[in-house]
């Protein structure tokens, strides 16, 4: 897996970019080892699939930790954008609200001076 010197996202993913590298590398040794005219040699292909299966295993769990990560990471997380919206929403309809209270406390007026 990584070291503990590892400590941006960036240089994970970087490691991880460098590990598909390697896998493929291997699978492509794999592939000549069994196009080998002599036969393949069991061994260096168990060698091969042991080294593969290992290093995809890091690769999940590199890339399943990134995805977990960035998914926790909130950009906004300490901003106070929608409070504030909301509070300048509320005003804008306390405001209405007033201003429909003030015409019906006029039309009261006006009914009550008529009378």
């Amino acid at each position: 897996m990584d070291s503990p010197t590892q400590n941006t996202s960036l240089q994970r993913l970087q490691n991880v970019e460098k590990r598909i590298v390697k896998v493929l590398e291997l699978t492509g040794g794999v592939m000549d080892e069994l196009a080998n005219p002599t036969g393949p040699r069991k061994e260096l292909i168990n060698n091969h699939c042991r080294e593969f299966m290992k290093m995809i295993k890091d690769i999940q769990v590199t890339l399943r930790d990134e995805i977990k990560s960035a998914c926790e990471y909130r950009t906004f997380e300490k901003c106070d954008y929608s409070s504030r919206v909301s509070n300048d929403i509320c005003c804008k309809k306390l405001q209405y609200v007033l201003s429909q209270l003030d015409a019906m406390k006029q039309t009261i007026d006006e009914y009550q001076a008529t009378i």
